[in-house]
């Protein structure tokens, strides 16, 4: 129940149904928006409430399919046609005094939102945008070609009779402005005013964006757009003509915003008056094509973007619409409530007969096929076709593959409802009617309440079906309805498939079989789908078992299961350890095992049973993340490259190649630095070269996250690829990162000491380490003073101290392995210090600052350019740099180039390399 007020609606309350509705002919019965009140002698409402869930949480009774008829059910009048007219009962007149004569249908609802934003407008105006970003580009690569067409347009233009062309212009200019004013006198006289509203609105916008363009092409645009755009006048040959028509564009959206695509002879109507009106510009030498093709644009696209933006006026049926509907094929209800939504926003109602049982009546419509549209075209690029259902392409098709999988279940044996009718609800919705079968969905029931019996059921059922070749495809809890304690019912096949693949097939045993070990475990699940099917077909589904062939709702459930053990598991083993309950290499076993997903236990179980089922996962991707995330950062980069890094700022002509060289050896030191820090601190062996690749993978991996960020996930990801627990890993890793911390801390304050005995009086230097104790200071006061940066960094050290304290003392065993980590530490700064000062030098401003002075700058600069989490530090990093040497008195010429050098040589130069190691190290199975 939705607990809102029961209503009739009556053709003359002034609530109007747009075209797309569901019509109101005179057949129609006459409905009335007044609160009724809630009589069960006429709502029957005492038969819908044994079919909810009663408000107090308490288990739904078993009630059969037929609820007990009552004579004394009914509607307080007849419908007006007298085709489907009833002798009604004896009324009783003091009974609803208040009431007019007609017909009254109870439905309980809540009110639908008044717009939609429809995906589909979003798709037009980003295809609008395109094409307007095309036009400008063909009107500046394609020179030639347009004002060779403009020519034969004023050749073959000057044989056409001036009278003709007089009248053609006359007519368009008339008609230009009658079509849409008749339309709108049309759509005001059908109580449509706010779609006119709509069209208003858009065609001011496009008023707006016409004269924001012909300011741009007449200003600022190159020549060949303004050539291509704009010619001067007829006759005077000073005056350009508009690059975008005024009038014109502002009739499109109003047109096109409006609705005018749904109504053909409207539709018509328009474009022969747009075709008539550009053509006769055109002739008469006021326009030139391009600038006709984007004034269409401009329209067309402003008016979808106006539509996404506040929303078209919502034409979804109601549930008025729906109790009319059903009367027109042959039911009689009288009563009735939403339901739940089915998968997909599909709208479900339960409908009260006066004679009959329960209907459980489904809704699609076209704002329901639009929804997560976007979700479902990234699938279909994502995966397979195998593994994605293909989407139906009308509303027609929708309607058509639900009730084939309906009558084909129900044709198998399998339990589920029986479809009883089906019928267009107007042009926009239709609607498809089921027997009711009372019980509660698997959602719904506690974990006790999910017994072995039931699932059998269900595995019977899924059996049933797929002995038929059909596939479910949404075997979720929603659609699971448990009738009793040994019975299911599969329900919301209408994402079903017929003929399916053997691979289909095996998609839904692992679903099912997750559905269920979510609620119940693995080794029930597996054992009772085990019972039914049997080992050789659970063994089957096992390479499928994977997230990404799953629904959207598991992927979910699991994930936050995974994330809630992960939590419970960590705040566990801290307070056992706390306490001394338990070792730490015992926390860390029990931390390690609630790591393990679902899907892995899933696996391991079906291996106990059919230890021959085939181990390596099935190829549902076509494309993967990652692929696409590298080709997202490879474009990144190189805008970034083209963007940021000038060849003017290089001053390549005044550059010592000496230095350079020795700034590029620096760099490429810096990662055989980083491989012994990162060993150094792992009481396992590494291979030593391995190591120094997925250094170099780090510096394709700092595209796209900020460089601590990466540098750690890569990482902590490469020592698991290692073979070292999940849990060491990160402890190792951690403690990498704080003694790099403690050491960057260290080496600022040597050099700092360093640099204030060799100032002599210079100030420059001395100014870089004030620079660097302050950023060190501000950054910790900001830390400490805003509470939710404390709790974090407080949190962060917390869970790496719960594993970097006893690595560390594992290490402290070996001595060797200290030695070469701190040791790491200290080159991998020294080697970005170098190739820095090289750079400096290599540009004529080592004369100006010492080693020491620039080991401050760096060390200082870019910890707080890398403080803002850009990719790579991008910008911040850069710009510190160049303050920071320019304060210690490198002249502003030579830290720019030399800065943009050093940046060249540790950041951009790997870029490739480390896009190759990346992908090297995958196909090697080490990252």
């Amino acid at each position: 129940m939705t607990g809102t007020a029961e209503l009739n609606v009556d053709e003359g309350s002034g609530e109007s149904a747009t075209d797309g509705s569901a019509p109101r002919g005179e057949d129609a019965p006459p409905v009335d928006l007044r609160h009724r009140a809630r009589d069960a002698h006429h709502t029957g409402e005492d038969a819908v409430a044994a079919q909810l869930p009663p408000d107090d949480g308490a288990d739904r009774p078993d009630t059969p399919d037929r609820p007990p008829e009552r004579p004394d059910q009914h509607t307080a009048g007849q419908p007006a046609d007298e085709e489907h007219a009833e002798e009604p009962p004896e009324e009783h007149p003091e009974e609803h005094p208040e009431e007019p004569a007609g017909e009254y249908l109870a439905v309980d609802e809540p009110l639908l939102a008044p717009r939609a934003h429809r995906p589909s407008d979003l798709l037009r105006f980003l295809a609008g945008l395109l094409g307007i970003v095309a036009v400008f580009v063909l009107a500046q690569v394609a020179v030639s070609t347009t004002s060779g067409i403009e020519s034969d347009i004023t050749i073959n233009a000057k044989r056409i009779p001036d009278l003709l062309s007089t009248i053609s212009a006359l007519v368009s200019s008339v008609a230009v402005l009658a079509v849409p004013l008749a339309f709108a006198v049309e759509r005001l006289i059908k109580r449509d005013g706010l779609r006119v509203a709509d069209g208003v609105l858009a065609s001011v916008l496009a008023y707006g964006v016409s004269l924001g363009v012909d300011w741009w092409v007449a200003a600022s645009a190159p020549e060949e757009i303004r050539n291509a755009l704009t010619q001067f006048g007829p006759g005077t040959g000073e005056t350009l003509t508009d690059p975008v028509h005024g009038y014109l564009a502002p009739v499109i959206a109003y047109m096109t915003a409006v609705g005018m695509s749904s109504r053909p002879r409207w539709r018509v109507a328009l474009w022969i008056v747009v075709i008539l009106s550009g053509t006769t510009e055109l002739i008469n030498g006021y326009t030139t094509p391009l600038s006709l093709l984007l004034t269409v644009l401009i329209g067309w696209s402003v008016a979808y973007g106006t539509l996404y933006a506040i929303g078209s006026p919502n034409i979804r049926p109601t549930g008025q619409h729906l109790m009319i509907g059903l009367r027109k094929v042959g039911f009689t209800p009288s009563a009735a409530h939403i339901a739940p939504e089915g998968p997909g926003g599909t709208r479900r109602y339960l409908v009260v007969q006066q004679h009959g049982p329960l209907l459980d009546v489904h809704i699609i419509d076209r704002e329901q096929q639009a929804s997560g549209f976007f979700y479902r075209a990234w699938r279909r690029l994502r995966l397979r076709s195998v593994a994605v259902r293909r989407s139906p392409q009308s509303l027609r098709q929708a309607l058509e593959q639900e009730a084939l999988i309906a009558y084909a279940a129900a044709a198998s044996g399998a339990r589920a409802p029986q479809l009883v009718a089906t019928s267009e609800l107007g042009p926009d919705a239709a609607i498809l009617v089921y027997e009711n079968v009372a019980g509660r969905t698997l959602d719904e029931l506690a974990d006790e309440e999910v017994t072995d019996a039931v699932m059998a059921s269900f595995w019977t059922s899924v059996a049933t079906l797929h002995e038929r070749r059909i596939a479910h495809r949404r075997l979720t809890g929603e659609s699971l309805l448990v009738v009793d304690e040994r019975t299911g019912c599969l329900i919301n096949l209408s994402g079903g498939d017929i003929a399916a693949g053997d691979l289909t097939l095996r998609i839904d045993v692992a679903q099912l079989l997750t559905t269920f070990a979510l609620r119940t475990g693995p080794e029930r699940a597996v054992a009772a789908a085990t019972g039914v099917l049997g080992p050789a077909r659970i063994a089957e589904a096992l390479p499928l078992l994977q997230p990404v062939g799953l629904s959207r709702q598991t992927r979910g459930d699991l994930q936050r299961m995974t994330k809630e053990r992960k939590a419970a598991a960590k705040a566990l083993a801290l307070k056992q350890v706390a306490s001394g309950e338990r070792t730490q290499q015992q926390a860390e076993e029990d931390i390690a095992q609630a790591n393990e997903d679902l899907l892995a236990k899933l696996r391991g179980q079906i291996l106990q049973i059919a230890p021959e089922a085939p181990l390596a996962p099935a190829k549902l991707e076509r494309l993967k993340p990652k692929t696409l995330i590298m080709l997202v950062a490879l474009t990144f980069a190189a805008y970034l490259a083209l963007t940021t890094i000038r060849p003017d700022q290089f001053k390549v002509s005044q550059m010592n190649w000496a230095w350079a060289a020795a700034a590029l050896a620096a760099a490429a030191g810096s990662y055989v630095a980083a491989a012994m820090s990162l060993t150094g601190f792992v009481p396992e062996k590494l291979p030593f070269g391995r190591t120094v690749a997925a250094q170099v993978a780090g510096s394709f991996v700092k595209l796209v996250a900020p460089a601590a960020v990466g540098g750690i996930a890569l990482n902590t990801r490469y020592l698991q690829k290692a073979g070292i627990r999940p849990v060491q890993a990160a402890a190792s890793v951690g403690a990498s990162q704080l003694a790099g911390l403690g050491g960057h801390l260290l080496l600022l304050f040597a050099f700092g000491l360093i640099t204030g005995t060799q100032t002599n009086g210079d100030l420059g230097a001395s100014r870089a380490v004030i620079i660097g104790v302050l950023s060190a200071a501000v950054l910790a006061l900001v830390v400490a003073a805003v509470a939710p940066l404390r709790r974090f960094v407080v949190t962060r050290v917390r869970s790496l101290l719960f594993g970097v304290i006893p690595r560390m003392l594992d290490l402290m065993q070996t001595p060797r392995k200290l030695v070469t980590g701190f040791g790491g530490i200290l080159l991998l700064t020294l080697s970005f210090t170098a190739c820095l000062d090289a750079s400096v030098q290599a540009f004529g401003g080592g004369g100006h600052v010492t080693y020491a002075a620039v080991a401050v700058v760096f060390l200082t600069a870019n910890a707080a350019g890398s403080a803002i989490p850009t990719p790579g530090g991008i910008g911040p990093v850069e710009i510190a740099l160049i303050g920071a040497l320019t304060a210690a008195g490198v002249p502003l010429t030579a830290a720019t180039p030399a800065v943009f050098l050093y940046r060249l040589l540790t950041f951009w130069l790997p870029v490739v390399p480390g896009w190759i190691a990346y992908n090297v190290l995958q196909r090697k199975d080490a990252l």
